[in-house]
C-alpha cells in the first residue's frame, strides 16, 4: 500500500472486486461514503459507480501487478458527484502480459480527496515536527516510556543517544523527573492537557544549573477510546523564566526600600531582597554622614568612609563579606560577620572601608558584583553581592539588574537622610518647646506623658508647661493645638512661649487666659492675610489648615493650699485626694482661643497635701467611638485604684496611658500630673505696718530676729536692706496699710504688699539725684524681683537663694 496516498488506510472505504471488475464485497465505511448498501452493489459492475462510466477504460490505463492509484469521480446513491482517491491492490497473481486469471481479485481502497488531503498534511507536519530541533517532543505509552523523541528532546549535553523504551528518571535528575511525570500521570488519568508549566530538569550527567522548561502535554487514545499514552512538547524558556525572575527580583526590591524611611532599614530591606533574589550573600555599606542626615562628603584624600550596615544570606569559606573585593587593609576576624538577615553593628574596624567617592572599586569575580548607591551626584554608599562556589556565574544582564536597583535604592537611602535630618530637626524644636518630664519645686512635684499621634515624627501640638512664680506658687497649664506635625508644633510653641510671658506677670488664671485669646486672634488675623482670601471670602488658612487651641491654666499657692484655674475650652482637670476619691474640678469653660470677646471665668478649690491634680488633653479621654464621658469615667476608674495617690508620678502616668494604642492614637495625648505640697506654717512670717516711717526699723529689728530663728543668719543683713527699701518706697509713694510677708521654701522670699495699683519701675539715678536707686539696690541684692497685681493693690517681693 502506498502510504503515501493512504496514510490512514483502517479509515478508508472498501471493495472487493473480481476479475471481470464486478463487486463482490463492500465494507460499511463504502456504504456510508456512497449511501449504497452491500446488497445495491454486489454483483454490478464497479463502472456503474462512476459518474462517467466511459471513463472506466481509463481508470485500468495505469494497473500494474503490483497495484496502482488514481483519482475518479463517483455518483452517490443520493445522486451528488463525489471526487475520491483510489488505490488497487492485486490478491493474486494477474497473469502473464499482465492479464489477470480467473482467480484474480482486486482491494480497492477509496476516501474523499478532501480526507486525503488533510491526511498527507498530518503526515508531514508529524514528520516535521520529529525532525525539528526548536521543540523537544517525545511520545510516551501509558507507562511513560519513551516511544519516539525528535532529535533534541532536551536541547543540552548529557543524554543517551537512544532513549526508546527509557523513563525520564534513567537521564534526568530523581527529583527533576519525579515532578515531570507526576504532570504526565495528571494527564493520563484526568485527559486535561497541561499547558506550559515550568519545571527546573537537569542531566544526570549534567547536574549543574540545568534549564527550565515550559512543559506542554496531551493524552493518545486509540479510536476505540483506549488511553495508549502521552505527547509531551518541551520548550527551553531558561532565557525568559530568568528575564522573568530579574523583573521580580526589581519589583521587589523598588517595593522594600521605599517602604521605609530609616537608612539602616532600607539597607536591611535591600539586602533581603537581594539574598536570595540574586545572590546568596548581599551586603549593603552606607556612608557614615549618612546615618545622621548629612550630605556625605569626601574627605581631603577624596575617599569616603563606609559603614557595613547590612548583610543577608552567606557565602561557605569566602573572603570577608563586607569587603569581597578585597579594599579594606585590616582582614575580618573569625566570628566578626554579622548574621544573615540582620543590620551590622559599626564600631569594629573590618565593618568600614575607606573607598574612592568618585571611583569606588568594583568586584571583577564572575561570582561577585558590586554596584555604588549614587544619588543627586553624592556616593551614598555601595552594594555588593556574591553566589557561593557551583552556582552559575554571574551575566552581562545580572549587572546591569544590580545597576537599577542600585539607583533606586539610592534614591530611597537619600530620602530617608533628608527625613533623618527633618525629623532630627523636628525632635529637637519639639524637646525644645517642652519642659523636662519631670520636676521638683517647694510647691508640687510633676510628671508628665506625651504621645504625639504622627509617632514616625515625635512631634505634635498638644502641650503642657510647670512655669514657678513668685512667692513658692507654680502655674500648672495644658493645652491643645488643632492639627498635626510641624505647624501645629510651631504654633504650640508660640502659644506656650506667650503663656510663659503672661505668667512673668503674675496675672489671675481667667485674666491670663483673655490676654492670651487676644494673641491667637491676633495669630489668625496674620495667618489669614498672609495667603489673601479665597473665592468665598474666607482667609486661605480657614480652608487649607484649620486653627484653634483650647488651654487650662491654674495655679497653686503652697502657702494658702488654694488652686485658682481657668478653661479656655478645655477638658476639667481631675484631682485625687490623699484618700483616693477622684473628682473632676467644676471648672466654668470659656470659648476655645481664639473666639475673641467672651469672658473666662476662675475657678478656686482647696488642695490638700499629697493631691494629686490631673491636667490632660481630650486624647487621653476619647474613649471607644471618641464618647468624652466614657474616657473621663475610665480615668477616674484608674486614678481612684488603691494605692493610685502613693504611686510614683512616672508609673502613674504610664498606667494612666496603658492601653492607647501608641501607633494609631486618634489624637495627640498630654497628661501632666502635680502632686501638691504645702509651706508650714511655721516657714511663713507676716506684719502690718501702718505709714509710719518709724516702722522700717521695727520690721528691720523682727525680720532678723525671724532669719535667726529658721538658722539664716547669713541673709540678715541683705533681708534688711531689701525690706528697708521696699517698705521705705510702699510708705512713702503708697500710704497704709502696707503688709510685709516672709516665705521660707525653696528660696527666701520678701513680699510687701501696698494698696497702690501705680507699678513699680527700676531707673537709672543721676549722680545729683538724692533717690531712685532703691529698686536698683533690690535687684542687685537678690536673684529675682518683680511685682504682681492684687485684688486690694499691688506686691512687690525678691527672692534670695538660701545658703
Amino acid at each position: 500500500m502506498d502510504s503515501r496516498r493512504f496514510p490512514f488506510a483502517d479509515s478508508a472505504a472498501g471493495a472487493l472486486l473480481d476479475a471481470d471488475g464486478r463487486i463482490i464485497r463492500w465494507t460499511p465505511e463504502a456504504g456510508r461514503l456512497l449511501s449504497l448498501r452491500a446488497d445495491q452493489v454486489c454483483g454490478h459492475p464497479a463502472s456503474e459507480l462512476l459518474a462517467d462510466p466511459g471513463a472506466w477504460t481509463g481508470l485500468l490505463a495505469d494497473r500494474t501487478a503490483g497495484g496502482w492509484s488514481g483519482r475518479a469521480v463517483l455518483r452517490s446513491g443520493r445522486g451528488e458527484e463525489l471526487g475520491i482517491v483510489f488505490q488497487v491492490l492485486p490478491l493474486a497473481d494477474a497473469g502473464a502480459a499482465g492479464k489477470p486469471t480467473g482467480e484474480a481479485r482486486y482491494f480497492v481502497l477509496a476516501a474523499p480527496d478532501g480526507l486525503v488531503a488533510q491526511w498527507r498534511q498530518d503526515q508531514a507536519f508529524t514528520r516535521e515536527l520529529f525532525l525539528q530541533d526548536r521543540v523537544g517532543l517525545a511520545v510516551f505509552d501509558d507507562r511513560l516510556r519513551l516511544i519516539r523523541t525528535n532529535t533534541h528532546l532536551l536541547p543540552y549535553t548529557g543524554l543517551p543517544p537512544d532513549l526508546r523504551g527509557r523513563r525520564l528518571g534513567d537521564f534526568l535528575a530523581a527529583e527533576d523527573a519525579a515532578a515531570v511525570e507526576r504532570q504526565l500521570q495528571e494527564v493520563l488519568r484526568t485527559g486535561r492537557p497541561l499547558v506550559r508549566a515550568g519545571d527546573l530538569v537537569r542531566t544526570l550527567q549534567d547536574p549543574g544549573g540545568g534549564v527550565v522548561m515550559a512543559i506542554s502535554a496531551f493524552r493518545l487514545q486509540a479510536p476505540d477510546g483506549q488511553v495508549i499514552g502521552v505527547t509531551a512538547l518541551f520548550n527551553d524558556v531558561t532565557e525568559l523564566h530568568r528575564s522573568a525572575e530579574r523583573l521580580a527580583v526589581l519589583h521587589r526590591a523598588t517595593a522594600a526600600v521605599g517602604g521605609s524611611l530609616s537608612v539602616t532599614g532600607t539597607a536591611e530591606e535591600l539586602a533581603a531582597v537581594l539574598a536570595p533574589g540574586l545572590a546568596d550573600q548581599a551586603v549593603v555599606e552606607i556612608a557614615e554622614p549618612v546615618f545622621t542626615g548629612e550630605e556625605p562628603a569626601p574627605g581631603q584624600d577624596g575617599r569616603l568612609l563606609l559603614r557595613r550596615t547590612a548583610v543577608a544570606g552567606s557565602v561557605p569559606d569566602g573572603p570577608d563579606e563586607a569587603h569581597p573585593d578585597g579594599t579594606h587593609p585590616n582582614a575580618a576576624q573569625p566570628g566578626t560577620a554579622a548574621q544573615p538577615g540582620t543590620a551590622a553593628q559599626p564600631g569594629s574596624p573590618a565593618r568600614a572601608v575607606l573607598v574612592d567617592a568618585d571611583d569606588p572599586p568594583a568586584t571583577d569575580s564572575p561570582a561577585a558584583m558590586t554596584a555604588p548607591l549614587r544619588a543627586r551626584g553624592s556616593l551614598l554608599g555601595r552594594v555588593t553581592v556574591r553566589r557561593a562556589p557551583g552556582r552559575p556565574d554571574y551575566e552581562p544582564a545580572d549587572l546591569d539588574l544590580l545597576h537599577e536597583i542600585a539607583a533606586r535604592a539610592a534614591l530611597a537611602v537619600d530620602n530617608a537622610r533628608r527625613y533623618t535630618r527633618e525629623h532630627r530637626a523636628a525632635v529637637s524644636l519639639q524637646r525644645s518647646l517642652l519642659p523636662p518630664a519631670q520636676t521638683e519645686t517647694a510647691a508640687v512635684a510633676t510628671a508628665s506623658v506625651y504621645l504625639p499621634t504622627d509617632s514616625a515624627s515625635g512631634i505634635g501640638g498638644d502641650w503642657f508647661d510647670v512655669i514657678p512664680l513668685s512667692s513658692a506658687r507654680v502655674a500648672l497649664v495644658a493645652g491643645d493645638v488643632v492639627g498635626h506635625g510641624l505647624e501645629a508644633s510651631a504654633t504650640m510653641g508660640r502659644l506656650r512661649t506667650a503663656v510663659r510671658t503672661l505668667a512673668d506677670l503674675d496675672l489671675e488664671p481667667d485674666e491670663l487666659l483673655v490676654h492670651l485669646d487676644d494673641l491667637v486672634s491676633q495669630l489668625l488675623a496674620e495667618d489669614g492675610n498672609s495667603d489673601g482670601p479665597d473665592e468665598d471670602g474666607w482667609p486661605a488658612r480657614h480652608r487649607s489648615d484649620p486653627f484653634g487651641a483650647t488651654c487650662v491654666y491654674a495655679v497653686y499657692d503652697p502657702v494658702s493650699r488654694r488652686c485658682t484655674m481657668a478653661s479656655a475650652g478645655h477638658p476639667p482637670p481631675a484631682v485625687a485626694a490623699p484618700d483616693g476619691s477622684v473628682e473632676y474640678v467644676a471648672v466654668r469653660p470659656g470659648p476655645p482661643l481664639g473666639v475673641n470677646g467672651l469672658p473666662f471665668e476662675a475657678t478656686e478649690i482647696e488642695l490638700a497635701p499629697g493631691s494629686i491634680l490631673a491636667l490632660y488633653t481630650d486624647g487621653l479621654i476619647q474613649g471607644s467611638g471618641g464618647d468624652l464621658d466614657e474616657g473621663m469615667a475610665e480615668l477616674r476608674r484608674r486614678m481612684s485604684r488603691p494605692g493610685a495617690t502613693a504611686a510614683p508620678l512616672p508609673e502613674l502616668g504610664r498606667e494612666l496611658v496603658a492601653g492607647l494604642p501608641a501607633h494609631r492614637l486618634a489624637d495627640d495625648v498630654t497628661l501632666l500630673l502635680a502632686r501638691t505640697r504645702a509651706v508650714p506654717a511655721g516657714s511663713t512670717a507676716t506684719w502690718s505696718l501702718e505709714a509710719d516711717p518709724a516702722a522700717v526699723a521695727r520690721v528691720r529689728g523682727t525680720a532678723a530676729a525671724r532669719l535667726r530663728a529658721w538658722g539664716l543668719e547669713e541673709l540678715v543683713f541683705t533681708t534688711e536692706l531689701v525690706l528697708s527699701e521696699l517698705v521705705t518706697n510702699a510708705i512713702r509713694y503708697a500710704g497704709g496699710p502696707v503688709e510685709v510677708r516672709l516665705i521660707l521654701a525653696e528660696r527666701l522670699t520678701c513680699e510687701v504688699s501696698d494698696p497702690s495699683a501705680t507699678q513699680p519701675r527700676m531707673r537709672r539715678a543721676r549722680l545729683t539725684d538724692e533717690g531712685g536707686r532703691g529698686l536698683y539696690l533690690v535687684a542687685q541684692l537678690s536673684s529675682r524681683w518683680g511685682s504682681r497685681y492684687t485684688r486690694h493693690g499691688k506686691t512687690i517681693w525678691a527672692e534670695q537663694e538660701l545658703p
